[in-house]
């Protein structure tokens, strides 16, 4: 069972949280302030934090900055801000949620961290597909193909679970951090080059629309 580190000083939403994701089968460690936060982070095996901003002691901010980067971090917090946001990302965090929210995407957050950090530092390969950590490449059989940074992550997105149709607004939160004044016809621009460069390779259709609802890579 993987083990969450909820830290959050108000006592209504820890709890919520807490019980929500013990029902879910997973063990939770609770902390209420950023300096307890820390000491459980260095004593216990943690396999990611969610985490508040505005903490008593130490705050979510330099927490982020201190922690190991294989632990995946999703910050919590009423702060909605998009240069808030844009901040502790680069800082280090995973993802970002606002307050209020839905324990649905809560739960599919969480689950897309752990499943990322499962496949931490090892190359994704669907097929005749392989893409390269070292040196953010894609590989169709034995030919390379060179990939912008964006365009690397939305492969290795659509990479993590080949099966299942990965929304819009998920690749737009993902790539909004490698790119500025990201909307859906930028999105489509990336897509589009993404299949030009396989089509050099191999002229088949690698990444298949789903209409009204996003991409996935086609079985």
């Amino acid at each position: 069972m993987k083990k969450i580190l909820v830290v959050e000083d108000d006592n209504t939403i820890h709890k919520f949280i807490k019980e929500f994701l013990e029902k879910e089968h997973y063990i939770v460690q609770s902390a209420y302030s950023g300096t307890e936060a820390l000491t459980i982070i260095e004593n216990d095996n943690i396999d990611l934090i969610l985490l508040d901003l505005m903490l008593p002691g130490i705050n979510g901010e330099d927490i982020v900055k201190k922690v190991n980067k294989t632990i995946p971090i999703i910050v919590i917090s009423a702060k909605t801000s998009s240069k808030e946001k844009a901040k502790v990302l680069l800082e280090g965090a995973n993802d970002y949620i606002t307050k209020p929210f839905e324990k649905i995407e809560l739960l599919a957050r969480i689950q897309v961290q752990l499943r990322i950090s499962h496949h931490q530092d090892k190359n994704l390969k669907y097929k005749d597909i392989e893409l390269l950590e070292d040196n953010k490449t894609m590989k169709i059989q034995s030919h390379k193909i060179s990939l912008t940074r964006t365009e690397y992550t939305i492969m290795r997105e659509l990479l993590l679970t080949p099966n299942k149709v990965i929304t819009k607004t998920r690749l737009l939160d993902l790539i909004s951090i490698d790119a500025e004044n990201c909307d859906e016809s930028s999105l489509k621009v990336h897509i589009s080059n993404i299949r030009k460069k396989i089509r050099k390779i191999k002229l088949e259709e690698y990444i298949e629309a789903v209409w009204g609802i996003g991409f996935k890579i086609k079985e």
